[in-house]
């Protein structure tokens, strides 16, 4: 009798409310769906990426010694949404950025809007093609191009599209629509849309980020 009552015991503990951190599970990169989000988290292989997703848009990441990353969550085919999110970002002092951050096809266009970026400007060395008001704050527009790398077509060469928030946050409100907008007023042409994150991304650098986003 005993016995039993000490299992009662343990079963009855097995079932309680599971910690925040248990609701984390690690995720192979690749993409898919979680939790009612879509997620996506690239990595080139050097170095070592843990990415957990979590609960509804939340995920975490940590890294050590990389050369690239990029992980998130948010939906997919991207939209002209606002865009909400949350979270702690340890990297502000080395490699790294947290943004908005997605795909186009026809043309092909990887974009982000850069909410914070670490040690590393993402825009350095690019012409600057205007300035966009927008959620309280100022943004910087750029192109760059990349040649012969990874995209969602495989290894390709293809325009960036940026808007980098001169004042650095992590939380907030992004109105996309905004930097769509003003992108194409300086002749910034957008294709068919494919997945838009929430992405911390991470070059030649270690850190951590457990962020969480949400539509509205």
């Amino acid at each position: 009798m005993i016995g039993s009552v000490a299992l009662a015991v343990v079963a009855a503990a097995s079932t309680a409310v599971a910690s925040p951190l248990s609701l984390y599970r690690r995720t192979e990169p690749g993409t898919g769906t979680d939790n009612g989000f879509y997620y996506s988290f690239w990595t080139d292989g050097q170095g070592s990426v843990t990415y957990n997703n979590g609960p509804a848009g939340s995920y975490d990441v940590t890294w050590n010694n990389v050369n690239n990353f990029v992980a998130g969550k948010g939906w997919n085919p991207g939209a002209e949404r606002v865009i909400s999110y949350n979270g702690t970002w340890d990297a502000a002092a080395v490699n790294s950025y947290v943004s908005v951050y997605g795909w186009t096809r026809n043309p092909l266009i990887e974009y982000y809007i850069v909410e914070a970026f670490g040690s590393y400007n993402p825009s350095t060395g690019a012409q600057l093609l205007g300035t966009v008001e927008s959620d309280g704050a100022t943004y910087n527009i750029y192109k760059t191009q990349r040649v012969n790398q990874p995209s969602i077509e495989g290894t390709s060469t293809f325009d960036q599209f940026w808007s980098v928030r001169q004042q650095h946050r992590v939380g907030g409100t992004v109105t996309v629509k905004n930097h769509f907008d003003a992108w194409a007023k300086t002749g910034l042409q957008l294709g068919t849309h494919d997945y838009q994150i929430l992405a911390t991304e991470g070059y030649q650098s270690s850190g951590s980020a457990t962020m969480e986003v949400f539509e509205g």
